[in-house]
């Protein structure tokens, strides 16, 4: 295969390169401050249908919505965000979002129903936006500081790993805490997915660990047993994502080249 990119060559780091979740696009986005769209055309040629650049803002990471038809940008050493609306052209900066007090908003995550945007604040705070209106719905917080969160796949519950190794479990509707557990030898919490299926849950920790678990033990015990703990990383564990048919496991670190495992 050519190079998803070959038309346009970021000039900085890339930070995010995803497929459009129905069209055949992919986008990327880094820290030269553009978001590129390409048609992916098989083997032949990947011509590009953007580019939008968004000045003095390094992107930290972009993501389609649900629908397919925004992409959400958060910047490096900002408070604000953009959405990028595919449909009319056009770019909305989000200045401020009310109740959310935070100098800096990089991680965040989307819902797969495609109703909330969850905005990983510091010192532990969650914010839970509406994605329809961008409006600040509830307020989370845990213990410690949270590095990484994600949705279950119907939507109705967040797991929210901690730097300190601990993850809560979040019932979406009324903002409560479900259960919170201890991941099994964890120094510090780097990354975390929720299987398709709802089965199972894999913990990435800074030690290069990725422990699985079935979400059953993750909701019942407070210190379970992983189905199975993978070593193969030597580096920080960055990255863990579950194939659409739960049949492999991804993990990854982008603290070294080529570190990337298929389980």
């Amino acid at each position: 295969c050519l190079p998803a990119n070959q038309e346009r060559f970021a000039n900085g780091k890339l930070v995010t390169v995803q497929f459009h979740p129905s069209a055949q696009v992919v986008m990327t986005a880094g820290h030269d401050r553009s978001v590129s769209l390409f048609q992916v055309n098989n083997f032949s040629f990947n011509p590009k249908i953007q580019s939008i650049y968004l000045e003095s803002f390094p992107i930290y990471k972009a993501h389609f919505s649900v629908d397919g038809e925004q992409v959400i940008a958060t910047g490096t050493h900002h408070s604000m965000f953009f959405v990028y609306d595919m449909m009319a052209g056009s770019i909305i900066p989000i200045p401020k979002v009310r109740g959310v007090e935070e100098k800096f908003l990089r991680n965040f995550e989307l819902s797969p129903d495609g109703s909330f945007m969850l905005l990983i604040g510091t010192s532990g705070y969650l914010y839970l936006l509406s994605m329809k209106t961008k409006e600040l719905i509830s307020t989370m917080k845990v213990n410690g500081r949270c590095t990484a969160s994600a949705f279950t796949p119907d939507s109705s519950k967040i797991y929210s790993y901690t730097k300190e190794g601990e993850v809560f479990i979040w019932d979406v509707r009324n903002r409560k805490c479900l259960h919170k557990f201890e991941d099994e030898g964890s120094l510090e919490g780097k990354c975390i997915a929720v299987s398709k299926n709802n089965l199972y849950v894999a913990c990435g920790s800074s030690s290069g660990v990725v422990n699985l678990y079935t979400t059953d033990a993750c909701l019942k015990e407070n210190c379970p047993k992983p189905v199975k703990a993978i070593m193969n990383l030597v580096t920080s564990a960055t990255c863990v994502t579950f194939n659409p048919t739960t049949e492999i496991l991804a993990v990854a670190s982008r603290d070294t080249d080529e570190a990337v495992k298929l389980v």
